[in-house]
């Protein structure tokens, strides 16, 4: 079983890093392919090079970075002859404007590529714009102008013979007699649209059989829809297409709910929002994914130039810009990821924050335990650095008194440097750096100890004072803090009685126990 499970975990990190590596690899062959054009100063390829890049950032729901490739792009053309490159970036602007629900945006350039297509007989651009035109009219409620439009569009696709672009029109002309409800007309356009991608195995073929099943279900004919929507699920099933899963669990629980089946119902109903979770966490794992690729490409590009730059500008310059740019560049990237997942949350987004919240928790148990973990490893690495400080003051001193007994021989060569030895131990053992350094330690594993230790004092503290609570605290023996403060054990019992005074502990309560506590 753990076999098993192992595999599988491996199977999907594999599959994340291999799609992160193939995104990453499309973006940074698009923009090198981008920067030769650049090089170039060929504005026709410029163009072209920015329309595909805005088109991937289209295809992963990035919408405003998309649209400020294709505007970057049609700059480059403006003032050069207009030709079909032109023509599919006013449909590109005009259909990720249409995506954005801004229907009025996308309006002019629609026509505005319409126009230049028919001026240039570019028969795929008209159809294409015929098209969207339609698809733009029928979200503005303009029901006729939408169909005069899908008409004049199958008219150019059916000169071309191209049966997925004819289905599509059929599909859109479906949709338009869906919403003036003429049930009838619609599924005449549906089934069509049908015929043409029977057997195609692919997400326009899914969606299709679900419009089917869904016009059944709106004409009364519950029982004869059914089978289609049935199909159209078993199809999304292949593809692992959420959206048609969602999509076609909603239209079963509509159509058993009609048929007083309140429990399949029920059941297709909770299906439906199950889908409707993972279809959002696809699309944000998709766009996180694309965000990532962006930013390791960025980042890389960025690095690059600070190295190329280094003759022109100082590095600080340099890498204060880099930071400015990437601040900005994420912090847009985190305002549209929010707005993105607030237009897209659904009702059930609460039991999602809540896996959320309880994911984030587990996280911060493991780093509480490291944090304590690293605590008692330094708090023990501290206890030894005081024992290692009382071990050699005391050697030194031993050394030292050794030294001076040894001066009272008759040799005046080896008084000499006897006293010039012991003297110099003597002012090792009088620096404070290395206390200092003991203290900054400290204060590294209890930030706030001596602060507190100041601050409930009934009395003002002494820095011998202030030492003596910081080795208390350390839980070592008075013999060990005699030996640091370079002082007798008793001077340490004095010393501890005094500095006990001045704190407010019970006369029973241990001295130790209450600095611990702090």
């Amino acid at each position: 079983m753990f076999k098993r499970l192992f595999l599988l975990i491996l199977l999907t990190t594999t599959t994340l890093f291999s799609q992160n590596d193939w995104l990453e690899t499309q973006l940074k062959n698009k923009k090198s392919g981008l920067d030769l054009a650049l090089k170039s100063k060929n504005n026709q390829t410029i163009a072209l090079k920015m329309l595909e890049l805005g088109t991937i950032y289209s295809q992963y729901g990035l919408y405003a970075n998309a649209l400020s490739y294709y505007q970057e792009a049609l700059k480059q053309i403006q003032t050069s002859k207009k030709d079909s490159l032109f023509v599919q970036i006013n449909n590109a602007i005009g259909k990720v404007n249409h995506a954005m629900h801004k229907y009025e945006q996308a309006q002019p350039f629609l026509q505005e590529a319409l126009t230049v297509a028919k001026q240039l007989q570019y028969t795929k651009g008209q159809a294409l714009a015929f098209s969207l035109l339609g698809e733009n009219a029928e979200k503005r409620g303009k029901y006729e102008t939408a169909l005069a439009f899908e008409n004049k569009s199958l008219t150019f696709f059916n000169n071309q013979k191209d049966s997925l672009e004819i289905a599509v029109v059929y599909e859109n002309m479906g949709s338009i007699y869906e919403d003036l409800e003429q049930f009838d007309k619609a599924y005449d356009y549906f089934n069509k649209a049908f015929l043409l991608l029977k057997g195609s195995q692919t997400k326009q073929e899914a969606n299709v059989l679900n419009n089917l099943g869904d016009v059944y279900r709106k004409k009364g004919q519950v029982n004869i829809g059914i089978p289609y929507t049935n199909s159209s699920l078993n199809l999304a099933k292949k593809l692992n297409d959420n959206h048609l899963l969602e999509s076609g669990h909603k239209d079963l629980a509509k159509a058993y709910a009609l048929l007083s089946n309140y429990e399949k119902a029920y059941e297709h109903k909770l299906l439906a929002d199950d889908y409707n979770q993972k279809a959002v966490a696809n699309e944000n794992k998709n766009l996180v994914n694309l965000l990532q690729a962006d930013y390791k490409i960025n980042q890389k590009e960025n690095q690059i130039k600070i190295l190329q730059e280094q003759n022109k500008a100082s590095r600080a310059n340099q890498k204060t810009i880099l930071i400015l740019a990437l601040s900005l560049l994420f912090a847009v990237v985190v305002m549209y990821i929010y707005y993105q997942k607030k237009r897209k949350t659904t009702l059930k987004i609460q039991n999602y924050k809540q896996q959320t919240l309880k994911a984030e928790l587990e996280k911060k148990e493991i780093e509480e335990k490291n944090l304590h973990r690293d605590l008692e490893l330094k708090t023990a690495a501290l206890s030894r650095y005081s024992l290692h400080i009382a071990q050699k003051n005391k050697m030194l001193s031993e050394l030292s008194t050794k030294l001076k007994n040894s001066m009272g021989r008759k040799n005046e060569l080896l008084e000499t440097k006897v006293k010039e030895i012991s003297n110099e131990i003597d002012f090792v053992l009088q620096q404070e750096n290395e206390w200092e350094e003991f203290t900054i330690f400290f204060e590294e594993i209890h930030p706030d100890f001596i602060k507190k230790l100041s601050q409930i004092a009934t009395e003002s503290l002494s820095p011998a004072e202030l030492k003596l609570g910081i080795l208390l605290r350390l839980n070592l023996s008075s013999k060990e803090i005699a030996t640091i403060l370079r002082v007798t054990p008793d001077s340490v019992r004095v010393a501890r009685h005094r500095f006990r005074k001045k704190l407010p502990i019970d006369a029973k309560a241990e001295l130790i126990t209450f600095l611990l506590e702090l």
